[in-house]
Protein backbone atom coordinates (compact mmCIF):
# COMPACT_ATOMS: atom_id res chain seq x y z
CA UNK A 1 0.00 0.00 0.00
CA UNK A 2 1.38 3.39 -0.98
CA UNK A 3 0.41 7.01 -0.86
CA UNK A 4 -0.55 9.65 -3.38
CA UNK A 5 -0.96 13.39 -3.06
CA UNK A 6 -4.28 15.17 -3.37
CA UNK A 7 -5.50 18.74 -3.47
CA UNK A 8 -8.58 19.68 -1.43
CA UNK A 9 -10.57 22.62 -0.11
CA UNK A 10 -13.80 23.32 1.70
CA UNK A 11 -16.63 25.26 0.03
CA UNK A 12 -19.30 25.98 2.64
CA UNK A 13 -20.26 22.52 3.96
CA UNK A 14 -18.78 20.47 1.06
CA UNK A 15 -15.20 19.21 0.76
CA UNK A 16 -13.86 19.16 -2.82
CA UNK A 17 -10.69 17.61 -4.13
CA UNK A 18 -8.76 15.72 -6.78
CA UNK A 19 -5.68 13.54 -7.04
CA UNK A 20 -2.58 15.54 -7.97
CA UNK A 21 -1.68 13.05 -10.71
CA UNK A 22 -5.23 13.12 -12.15
CA UNK A 23 -6.48 16.74 -11.94
CA UNK A 24 -9.36 16.16 -14.38
CA UNK A 25 -11.19 13.84 -11.97
CA UNK A 26 -12.62 15.87 -9.10
CA UNK A 27 -14.90 14.54 -6.36
CA UNK A 28 -16.57 15.77 -3.18
CA UNK A 29 -17.63 14.68 0.27
CA UNK A 30 -19.66 15.90 3.23
CA UNK A 31 -16.53 15.56 5.39
CA UNK A 32 -12.80 15.34 4.77
CA UNK A 33 -12.91 11.62 5.57
CA UNK A 34 -15.70 11.04 3.03
CA UNK A 35 -13.71 13.00 0.44
CA UNK A 36 -10.67 10.78 1.08
CA UNK A 37 -12.79 7.64 0.62
CA UNK A 38 -14.18 9.01 -2.64
CA UNK A 39 -10.66 9.84 -3.83
CA UNK A 40 -9.58 6.26 -3.08
CA UNK A 41 -12.51 4.98 -5.18
CA UNK A 42 -11.55 7.24 -8.08
CA UNK A 43 -7.92 6.13 -7.80
CA UNK A 44 -8.99 2.49 -8.01
CA UNK A 45 -11.12 3.20 -11.09
CA UNK A 46 -8.39 5.23 -12.80
CA UNK A 47 -5.62 2.70 -12.21
CA UNK A 48 -7.69 -0.40 -13.00
CA UNK A 49 -8.61 0.69 -16.51
CA UNK A 50 -12.31 1.09 -15.67
CA UNK A 51 -12.17 4.67 -17.02
CA UNK A 52 -10.92 4.93 -20.62
CA UNK A 53 -8.61 7.64 -21.99
CA UNK A 54 -7.30 8.79 -18.61
CA UNK A 55 -5.24 11.99 -18.76
CA UNK A 56 -2.31 12.21 -16.33
CA UNK A 57 0.22 14.78 -15.18
CA UNK A 58 3.91 13.93 -15.58
CA UNK A 59 7.27 15.67 -15.48
CA UNK A 60 9.64 15.96 -18.42
CA UNK A 61 13.37 16.38 -17.85
CA UNK A 62 14.84 19.03 -20.14
CA UNK A 63 18.59 18.93 -20.81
Amino acid sequence: MGTTRFIYWQDDDIWLGYLEEYPDYMTQGKSLEELKENLKDIYDDLTSGAIPYVRKVAELEIA
